[in-house]
């Protein structure tokens, strides 16, 4: 045999390996969840505190998913007003973490008679946090949500992540090798802020929201179950059939299994943590996704399928006014008035 038929041999093989293995881990990962999980979720609906109980260990689970580690906060806040015509009450603040790590983020207090809620904004991929406030980018996707949100009373946190996909997927290997997740790091990083953000008399310390948009919606579902000062989450442009979403290339969403966004392949995550499941873990507190039908980041009938899942468990406690779909016409991106009415009413 000439080499070029022999190399040509050895390239048909190794491709068919690949196709094994891949069909191999689509069958472990997707065929067989729901009797994994069946194994693995144990929930009482008798009460919501039997409830919360009873998913405790899902918890723990998750959370040595995410893995985040413990950050001490090494010096003051530093805040510099940042002279926005459009937010005039915005500045840039900075909390470092020890000697290496900061928690930065942009901080907006409405002026008031008494304490305002507090609204977490999360910006997305490619997106950094001037871009929630409508600066930068005023015709975007987030339309500007987190300066309508200061102008309708709320003060707003906008949390700085790494935001480009290669930087991301940069760090994400780091992190693996150090089993500390970015997102698990960057729960913290806004964890601590929101500590320190939160002993402002001007703002209602019970009242804490959270509004994310793309990987800000994923912040939203990675960190709303292990963050209950969170009165109600927004998840937008980021909810899916997360199994789906994940492995199964389909023409009708962008799968990620054929993108570049290697950080978004958390280690464990769909050994029980379908969308459903994980956000089983939010529950009882009140849960909204706005999901566009025009969205490529989602198949919407897939959507309304895997949210029937959630609303299972908010029904079944008697609480079914927790949890809401926003589905709409749109695209990527955050819809004002169904978010802040939401808000309004849970926080």
């Amino acid at each position: 045999m000439d080499t070029e038929a022999l190399s040509e041999r050895v390239m048909e093989r190794n491709g068919r390996y690949r196709k094994e293995l891949e069909d191999w881990y689509r069958s472990w990962l997707v065929d067989g969840y729901a009797e994994r999980a069946a194994k693995l979720w144990k929930r009482d609906y008798s009460s919501v505190d039997a409830y919360e109980r009873s998913v405790g260990p899902n918890r723990e689970r998750w959370r040595g998913i995410l893995n985040p580690p413990d950050l001490v906060v090494s010096g003051p806040l530093e805040v510099e007003p940042l002279g926005w015509q459009g937010c005039p009450q915005a500045s840039f603040v900075r909390l470092p973490l020890g000697e290496r790590l900061r928690a930065e983020g942009i901080l907006a207090v409405p002026e008031s008679k008494g304490p305002v809620p507090l609204i977490v904004t999360q910006h997305g991929i490619d997106s950094p946090p001037e871009y929630v406030f409508g600066m930068l980018d005023p015709e975007g996707a987030y339309n500007s949500y987190a300066r309508i949100l200061v102008e309708a009373g709320f003060a707003v946190l906008a949390p700085m992540n790494l935001c480009t996909k290669p930087l991301r997927n940069r760090v994400s290997r780091l992190a693996r090798l150090a089993n500390i997740s970015l997102p698990g790091i960057e729960l913290v990083r806004m964890q601590r802020l929101l500590d320190v953000v939160l002993k402002d008399p001007k703002i209602a310390s019970d009242r804490v929201g959270f509004w994310g948009l793309s990987l800000g919606g994923m912040a939203a579902q990675f960190w709303g179950p292990l963050e209950p000062r969170f009165k109600a989450i927004i998840s937008a442009g980021w909810f899916n059939d997360r199994l789906r979403k994940m492995v199964i290339p389909d023409p009708r969403y962008g799968c990620f299994l054929d993108s570049q966004e290697e950080y978004v392949f958390l280690p464990g995550w769909l050994t029980e943590f379908s969308e459903s499941d994980a956000i089983s873990l939010i529950c009882p507190r009140p849960f909204m996704s706005q999901t566009g039908k025009a969205d490529n980041i989602s198949w919407f009938p897939y959507v309304v399928e895997e949210f029937a899942d959630v609303k299972r468990h908010y029904d079944r406690l008697g609480i079914a006014d927790r949890c809401v779909l926003d589905l709409h016409e749109g695209g990527h991106e955050t819809c004002i008035d169904t978010g802040i009415a939401w808000l309004r009413k849970w926080v």
